[in-house]
């Protein structure tokens, strides 16, 4: 039996099994096929389970004709709960992304002005974002309720982040990052520093007797450095995780806190959780 003898229903299900990508491709078979690549009950598949909840979080409504028009306009990221998040799905795997705001995050001494200030900055989803002015502690942290993810997925956790023209003490000992999920817990270390750029001279003698005292685990530490994004931002990669879809809090986090020197001049625009391929 030819594909195109068959009820639209089914080659819309044949499809459903597939990628939205594949469903573009497919739909240039023939006309049948291209009337089931179009259809609400194909393209219902590729969203949500929960999109009708997740609707109502949107901080600007989505205006759409057809449930394809909806998946192709939620991937791309679109602020939700007050401007505090942005909420989009994966083209490939139609799979949940989020980012969670600098402000939604636990930063230590956020809000001292002395060691932190928020401010509007250009191709940021953000209103505000966090500067760090100097400070010897740097502690992020973010967390997030595993339902809100889609199921049996493995994710990524990365934090956003930009260097100020001042930037440093950022790179002088590498920062730990983790994730943690349950009983599941990823630890890694990275130098914040651009991806191109040579490690910075430690800052005097203090800070070279401070690195010595901490011992040969910082100075063999695996050199992982940030990445570029196709935003302009960069990520630091703080872990992955597996989400079986039970109820459970992802914790996510980055600091450095052993070397105790001074550091400054990062930009953090929030942490990033987007599936793995």
């Amino acid at each position: 039996m030819k594909l195109d003898h068959l009820p639209e229903e089914c080659i819309a299900h044949v499809l459903s099994l597939t990628s939205p990508r594949d469903v573009c491709k497919s739909s240039l078979v023939s006309s049948v096929v291209h009337d089931a690549a179009e259809s609400d009950l194909l393209w219902g598949n590729f969203l949500p389970s929960d999109y009708q909840e997740i609707l109502p979080r949107l901080a600007a409504p989505v205006i759409f004709s057809s449930k394809k028009e909806l998946f192709r306009k939620l991937c791309n990221p679109i602020l939700i709960d007050g401007g505090k998040k942005t909420f989009s799905l994966d083209r490939l795997t139609s799979k949940k992304c989020y980012m969670i705001s600098a402000k939604e995050l636990s930063i230590t001494w956020a809000n001292n002005s002395l060691y932190w200030c928020w401010k509007p900055v250009i191709h940021s989803r953000f209103d505000e974002v966090a500067e760090l002015i100097i400070i010897c502690w740097l502690e992020i942290h973010g967390k997030m309720n595993t339902r809100m993810l889609s199921p049996n997925t493995t994710y990524g956790a990365y934090l956003i982040i930009k260097f100020a023209d001042r930037a440093v003490g950022l790179d002088s000992i590498p920062s730990e990052v983790s994730v943690e999920v349950g009983n599941y817990q990823s630890r890694g270390t990275v130098y914040l520093r651009r991806p191109k750029d040579r490690k910075q001279p430690l800052e005097g003698i203090y800070i070279q007797r401070r690195i010595e005292a901490l011992g040969s685990s910082v100075l063999k530490a695996e050199e992982r450095v940030p990445c570029e994004r196709e935003d302009g931002w960069l990520e630091v990669e703080l872990g992955e995780f597996y989400n079986d879809g039970s109820d459970k809090e992802v914790k996510m986090g980055l600091k450095e806190v052993k070397g105790e020197h001074l550091k400054g001049g990062l930009v953090v625009e929030g942490i990033e959780l987007r599936p793995k391929y």
